[in-house]
């Protein structure tokens, strides 16, 4: 089924109710490296029930599937003669993700979420599509939460006779050097361990799945090194305080492989905090035009 513009912006997938706890929260923090080190006073309140904090970008995963629900979930509600479009899910790349918290995540609850499409850009028709999601958050007392934005770069797509521009431009980092950088190693089993937030693909955990993809292995879901960013800015700006962070954003450039060691570049302009990440050893950017806003 193809893209059909304008109908694709009035879709809508149905409200869903989900709960969290504890648990999820620790998985999550261990998913993206915190607590390797047990004696590390700063990262055990990510990893412990004990006085526990939240990762923000958590709220990728919390919500047991949001983000899939807005893109290949449940038969999305449209109008009354309106035709619903449906992307090749084969030939989809995950190109940008913004969390948007409206309020500190609590580290259990029952939330509502809700999915719609805002956006389609035509690259044309041997050049692919750009679709661009978002899922809200809801309390049990209806207030906002957090706001999700994804966009997915659909391959197999293009020529459905959308806009050719007008897509959000990419935040731009600093020239300068980098006002600071942070290391850390993945480790050899860290995909394995991330997939059980809830994405299961087996281009993450299965090397034949991988070599099937054009891989040498399997890769490190890009979500987990979008939370590894998000870690390098809790730990070099806010002094591991995740409430300061209001929201995160990041475009995936490049894979990373379990084991590679990422290094985050950070730039600090008062409460915008710009970074990137790469593997030096093998001279690759794995996220761009990266943007933390501080509240």
């Amino acid at each position: 089924m193809p893209i059909f513009y304008p109908d694709i912006l009035d879709q809508r997938t149905p409200a869903r109710t989900f709960t969290y706890g504890d648990k999820d929260v620790m998985l999550y923090a261990l998913g993206v490296g915190m607590g390797q080190d047990p004696m590390n006073e700063t990262e055990l309140p990510f990893v412990y029930e004990k006085n526990l904090k939240v990762i923000p970008t958590a709220a990728t995963v919390l919500a047991a599937g949001a983000r899939a629900a807005a893109n290949a979930g449940p038969a999305p509600q449209m109008p009354e003669g309106h035709r619903p479009s449906q992307i090749n899910f084969l030939m989809v790349v995950h190109g940008e993700q913004k969390v948007e918290l409206h309020k500190p995540l609590p580290t259990k609850g029952t939330f509502t979420v809700e999915g719609r499409t805002v956006g389609a850009f035509d690259k044309g028709k041997d050049k692919g599509a750009v679709v661009i999601n978002e899922s809200v958050w809801t309390d049990e007392n209806g207030e906002k939460v957090a706001t999700l934005t994804s966009s997915t770069f659909a391959r197999g797509d293009g020529g459905f006779g959308g806009p050719t521009e007008g897509a959000p431009e990419p935040h731009k980092v600093p020239e300068r050097a980098p006002d600071m950088s942070v290391d850390f190693t993945t480790r050899e089993d860290q995909a394995l361990l991330y997939r059980l937030n809830g994405d299961r693909n087996p281009l993450h955990s299965d090397p034949d799945s991988a070599k099937r993809s054009g891989f040498p292995r399997p890769i490190l879901h890009g979500l987990c090194t979008y939370g590894i960013t998000c870690r390098a800015i809790l730990q070099a700006v806010t002094d591991f305080d995740p409430d300061q962070i209001k929201s995160h954003q990041a475009r995936f450039s490049a894979p990373v492989f379990p084991g590679d060691t990422i290094t985050v570049d950070i730039w600090k302009d008062g409460k915008e905090i710009s970074f990137e990440a790469r593997v030096k050893d093998r001279n690759a950017t794995v996220i761009k035009n990266g943007l933390a806003v501080l509240r």
